[in-house]
């Protein structure tokens, strides 16, 4: 399984996302995808899934040890005793004593951000988890984050496609040692479809969302983590460890980013986004 190496963290390049997974069909799609080798899970809070995570988990029969496991705290419990009572949460709800990584969920508007990364900061200490990151922080953001962390933060999850051009926040995140984590890595389903990604798919003998996934971990420091409901699809999204797309592949679908790809900006929640150069 390759791996992205962040601030001491060793996280696994692809995993299944849980996002719109719950119940049954989350703890049946999080096991069979760690039989299939997948060793990296996503879940938040907010998905509202943590406890089908944790069962599917168990379920799966692979060590806990084995598994890099990510929780995200929603913004309304930034507050520093909110966030370590959630964190309690989260823990029971999944069953383990401590989660691999957890990530800021969205910036916030209301708590001072060195409140929030305090607390998480505590949170690490108390051995409740052994990584901190944000997510969807910009690169203004960014720069705040690590000032402020009193430990190294290791990522920021953000929406990566071909479809949107998230240069400067990668760049800004390589210069911190930190990872870059894509969710919506294939766009809602709007890679099937594209004419250069079928193109190169037909080439390489894989579909367009495995070219997509492709493209995305042969990045430096790139993690994806797409979300599928069908068993079939998740063995899919694990064989492209290995695809090396060509320098002239990458080239071509990095040329696809245009101004309106963004797919995910929430009122109330999205900051100001950067734009490329």
């Amino acid at each position: 399984m390759k791996t992205v190496d962040a601030n001491g963290a060793r996280i696994p390049a692809i995993g299944p996302g849980t996002f719109q997974l719950s119940g049954e069909t989350c703890r049946t799609m999080v096991a069979e995808a760690l039989r299939i080798g997948y060793r990296h899970i996503d879940t938040a809070q907010a998905y509202g899934n943590e406890e089908a995570v944790g069962a599917g988990i168990r379920d799966s029969g692979v060590r806990r040890e084995e598994i890099f496991l990510t929780t995200k705290i929603w913004p309304d419990d930034f507050r520093a005793d909110a966030l370590k009572r959630s964190m309690d949460q989260s823990l029971k709800r999944l069953g383990t004593d401590h989660v691999d990584l957890t990530l800021l969920h969205w910036p916030s508007r209301d708590v001072p951000l060195a409140e929030t990364l305090a607390a998480l900061g505590e949170v690490r200490e108390a051995g409740k988890t052994r990584h901190g990151g944000i997510s969807n922080f910009t690169v203004a953001l960014i720069r705040e984050a690590v000032d402020m962390s009193p430990m190294p933060l290791v990522t920021d999850q953000v929406e990566y496609h071909p479809f949107i051009d998230q240069g400067p926040v990668l760049g800004e995140l390589r210069r911190h040692g930190m990872a870059l984590t894509a969710y919506a890595p294939i766009a809602h389903g709007q890679v099937i479809g594209e004419p250069t990604i079928e193109e190169i798919a037909k080439r390489d003998g894989k579909t367009a969302v495995q070219v997509a996934l492709a493209w995305l971990i042969s990045q430096d420091g790139v993690i994806a983590i797409p979300r599928t409901s069908k068993v079939e699809r998740l063995a899919q999204n694990f064989d492209v460890v290995d695809l090396d797309l060509s320098d002239e592949e990458m080239q071509a679908l990095h040329g696809l980013a245009r101004p309106d790809g963004r797919i995910i900006s929430p009122a109330g929640l999205a900051p100001a986004w950067d734009t490329a150069a």
